[in-house]
């Protein structure tokens, strides 16, 4: 069950409509995929309607990894390890983030984005190296994309049972988990004959 903080902070972002779910996702007070349900109840409810919701989900998660990949860029990893704990990075985070980025290349942003952990975390080591910032943005919307048709669907289709997220969505969530690893698997692979050929 939610807390009254969340649902206070939700009742708060639904008067916003779109700017609320923006907002919501941008400042991650609370995760994005009981935001994005939220936001599918709203649907349900007529208050706001999907392609401006989708676009707000966008705009809000974009912005919400571009303030970690401009913090890494512009602040290095000593700016990260001080005010990381804010964000809810740990040091343990950037370094598994760091090795995937690493070890699988700049292709990994998109699949990273549906591994929990990893999912923000990845923006970080991709500001550090200096990744170009339009290839950043593109695979990061690609990946915001499916995901909150996803939840805005799931939340949705609840309606005033969208509280239910988490073991609704569950099966989804791991389906996607496993097709994520498998694509960075295909995509390592793909890189590796490359470099061969």
């Amino acid at each position: 069950m939610l807390s009254s903080v969340v649902n206070t902070v939700l009742l708060y972002l639904a008067d916003l409509g779109y700017f609320g779910i923006a907002l919501g996702l941008m400042i991650e007070i609370i995760p994005s995929e009981i935001v994005l349900s939220y936001g599918g109840y709203m649907i349900s409810q007529g208050t706001i309607g999907w392609p401006l919701a989708v676009v707000a989900a966008v705009i809000g998660g974009l912005f919400s990894q571009l303030f970690l990949y401009w913090f890494a860029r512009y602040g290095g990893r000593p700016l990260i390890l001080k005010y990381g704990k804010y964000l809810l990075i740990t040091e343990h985070h950037l370094d598994l983030a760091e090795r995937w980025f690493v070890k699988y290349g700049q292709g990994v942003i998109f699949g990273a984005r549906f591994i929990p952990v990893v999912r923000h975390a990845i923006s970080i080591p991709a500001g550090l190296a200096k990744m170009d910032q339009t290839k950043f943005s593109v695979y990061t919307i690609l990946a915001i994309i499916p995901w909150s048709i996803l939840f805005l669907y799931l939340g949705e289709t609840l309606g005033t049972n969208w509280r239910s997220i988490k073991e609704v969505a569950a099966p989804y969530t791991n389906g996607i988990l496993i097709a994520a690893v498998v694509m960075i698997v295909l995509y390592v692979v793909l890189k590796k004959r490359q470099r061969t050929t």
